[in-house]
């Protein structure tokens, strides 16, 4: 069953087929009104569930809009309304949903959720995001960097700021697209080792370096993401602040990267926090670009899932 679970997890060349059949549906719908239908409807007759225990804007409306856009239709579901896990095993849900659906998109906290539920469901999976990765963001981010700059096999990027998620889809997929990365973020806070060691398994150079003016040197692309967690007590925020302010990207982190650098971010922001409105609204940014991009990338994901 061809799930969408990790990029690490899938094959690069599958990975590259993606990003240049997201890259073909982007081209062929330049300048079209966003609510119009592709040209071929590859899931006309098709129902995806997206099921979400985690809130979401970008990830919600990128799935619904992509497969309307592609002809067919969504069964959108919160946590609340299913009995995830609770009165009900993960597995007997996912038997069932596989029953009335063609693929099920899930954005959960726990990443063994969303493997059960690719175990069972009979159906494709595709990891919206969990407290562990996210991959679908990385496939957007690399298509919006080789849209800007080219192949980004043998680039440098840095990620500075908090080790979580997002950063460790980015070392999976330093491993998978062929680039180097620099974390550069308090030791508290480093990404997980398991995901740093299957990147220099890979044969890339993952570097953790303390001071983010060293590690931006040479860098293509600075990356960051949000300091807190909606969940977070007000005391952790605090800790959260004080040892993240040092890694914030501002004017003075982006002029010690290379001239054409690129600055990326997932989105929601918190300006003034983890990066300055300099930064967010300046040249280098393509955040905009990426958020735009989650729409193709993930179309062709779930083409891929469904050998369409």
């Amino acid at each position: 069953m061809p799930h969408f679970l990790d990029l690490h997890l899938t094959e690069p060349a599958d990975l590259r087929a993606m990003l240049e059949t997201a890259k073909a549906m982007k081209a062929a719908r330049a300048g079209r009104p966003r609510g119009t239908p592709d040209d071929s409807l590859p899931l006309a007759g098709r129902m995806v569930a997206l099921i979400f225990e985690k809130p979401s804007t970008r990830t919600r409306v990128s799935f619904d809009a992509g497969i309307r856009q592609m002809g067919g239709q969504t069964m959108v579901l919160s946590g609340s309304e299913l009995q995830l896990g609770h009165g009900e095993t993960i597995a007997d849900t996912a038997r069932v949903l596989g029953r009335y659906v063609d693929a099920v998109m899930l954005r959960t906290f726990d990443e063994a959720v969303l493997h059960e539920m690719a175990e069972h469901a009979g159906v494709p999976v595709i990891n919206g995001l969990t407290n562990e990765s996210h991959p679908c963001q990385i496939m957007a981010d690399v298509m919006t960097y080789e849209e800007h700059r080219g192949p980004i096999a043998g680039r440098k990027v840095v990620w500075s700021g908090d080790g979580n998620n997002v950063c460790t889809s980015w070392l999976h997929a330093a491993g998978q697209f062929g680039f180097d990365l620099t974390f550069t973020g308090p030791q508290t806070l480093d990404p997980p080792a398991a995901a740093v060691a299957q990147a220099r398994a890979a044969g890339r150079r993952i570097v953790i370096e303390r001071d983010p003016l060293a590690a931006v040197e040479g860098a293509d692309l600075v990356v960051t993401d949000t300091w807190l967690s909606m969940h977070d007590s007000q005391s952790a925020r605090e800790r959260r602040h004080n040892q993240l302010r040092p890694y914030q990207v501002n004017e003075r982190l982006m002029a010690a990267a290379k001239p054409d650098a690129l600055f990326m971010h997932c989105l929601p922001a918190h300006r003034g926090e983890e990066v300055t409105n300099a930064v967010m609204d300046g040249p280098a940014s393509v955040v905009f670009d990426e958020a735009e991009n989650r729409l193709h990338a993930q179309k062709a994901i779930l083409r891929w899932c469904l050998g369409l």
